[in-house]
């Protein structure tokens, strides 16, 4: 296989990770009544360390535009799994912040979540290695 045909395999095979993992991630978290952008969101809460987060940040951080982390936030406050509030420096910025019920949902689904993860993304982690280390010959 020629170089570029490798790279070209090695991004088909990182889509059809990525939509399994999101697949079998969206039925895994069903149960814990969260998504997978919902538990992205918690998570990165979670592993900052900090009681609260600017939603610029956390929109990075979780690969989400602003637009659609507004409307996970807002899912997630409305089940009380976070808060908002208005930064009192700039008024712009909001701050989302982690209640005890996110943490606890947060909880009760990492070890769904890192589970799937594990099946879906390390079973073939072989192959995906073989492909790159081709690609720097």
């Amino acid at each position: 296989m020629t170089k570029a045909g490798t790279l070209v395999a090695a991004w088909h095979d990182l889509l059809d990770r990525h939509a399994r993992a999101t697949w079998a991630l969206e039925r895994a978290l069903e149960p814990h009544g969260l998504g997978v952008s919902e538990f992205e969101v918690l998570d990165r809460l979670v592993e900052q360390g900090k009681k609260v987060a600017r939603v610029q940040d956390l929109a990075r951080a979780a690969y989400l535009s602003q637009s659609a982390l507004s409307r996970v936030i807002g899912r997630l406050e409305r089940d009380g799994l976070v808060s908002r509030s208005l930064c009192d420096v700039d008024r712009r910025g909001i701050f989302v912040c982690l209640t005890d019920e996110g943490r606890k949902r947060h909880k009760e689904a990492r070890a769904t979540q890192r589970t799937v993860l594990a099946a879906t993304l390390f079973r073939r982690g072989l192959a995906i290695s073989r492909q790159a280390s081709a690609l720097h010959r």
